[in-house]
């Protein structure tokens, strides 16, 4: 059974920095793809960014230029940092992996990032 467990949630000023960590444990396959998504109230979830093993990454263009996704294979984590936040960035963050080969994928339990004066 997979797990991912996130951190580094929280509230933030607008124009501020936040980073998001997950980390997956169980049977995770060499062969995945690891991002984040997000849900704002009353919105639909939403692709962030993903990251696979080996390739390029992608982006949401609302997010190109702030933010960053980067893994740590090795230790089956993935990290989003979130720079120049902005009040629509608020939402609760979702980590999510998709096994390439099987096509099963496994969500973490949400972050909320808040992003308030």
């Amino acid at each position: 059974q997979v797990q991912l467990v996130e951190s580094g949630g929280g509230l933030v000023q607008p124009g501020g920095s936040l980073t998001l960590v997950c980390t997956a444990s169980g049977s995770i396959f060499r062969n995945n793809v690891m991002g984040w998504y997000r849900q704002a109230p009353g919105k639909q979830r939403e692709l962030v960014a993903t990251i696979p093993r080996v390739g390029s990454t992608n982006y949401a263009d609302s997010v190109k230029g702030r933010f960053t996704i980067s893994r740590d294979s090795a230790e089956n984590t993935v990290y989003l940092q979130m720079n120049s936040l902005k009040p629509e960035d608020t939402a609760v963050y979702y980590c999510h992996v998709l096994d390439s080969v099987s096509r099963n994928q496994y969500w973490g339990q949400g972050t909320q990032v808040t992003v308030s004066s």
